[in-house]
């Protein structure tokens, strides 16, 4: 039976947890995610844990935060004047609006913080500073 090396495309199921046990993420019910392993299409160090596994082999991947999303990044928080965001657009907590780049490139971001005078945006991905857990199941090798 082969094993999973780099450049393969292969076919998992996974289910992505937090440290607290939810969960964040999942295949169960779609189809299997595919990808080129070692392509960087995945984070990091989830793509590392494939190599040597066997079609049907499960596993349990622990995945530190700089392996996964990385730390939150101070530079990807902006304070901007509230009067910048046109009125139509609704400010809460939370909330999540798509910002674009000078070159036009979207960029999701995520209110956290409101004044009267100013509005903070982070484009911090959501799990940026989160250990992760993957239950993985290879699928397939193609």
């Amino acid at each position: 039976m082969s094993a999973v090396k780099s450049g393969d495309n292969v076919s998992i199921h996974y289910t992505g947890t937090l440290a607290d046990g939810s969960v964040f993420d999942s295949s169960e019910g779609r189809d299997p995610l595919q990808f080129e392993v070692g392509s960087g299409q995945i984070i990091p160090g989830l793509d590392k844990a494939l190599p040597g596994m066997t079609v049907g082999e499960k596993k349990q991947v622990e995945v530190p935060a700089d392996e996964a999303y990385g730390q939150p990044m101070d530079e990807a928080r902006q304070s901007i004047p509230r009067d910048q965001i046109p009125a139509d657009i609704p400010l809460e907590l939370g909330t999540r609006l798509q910002m674009q780049t000078a070159d036009g490139q979207a960029v999701p971001v995520v209110v956290t913080e409101l004044s009267d005078e100013s509005v903070t945006l982070d484009a911090n991905h959501p799990l940026a500073g989160q250990d992760l857990t993957f239950n993985i199941e290879l699928v397939a090798i193609d």
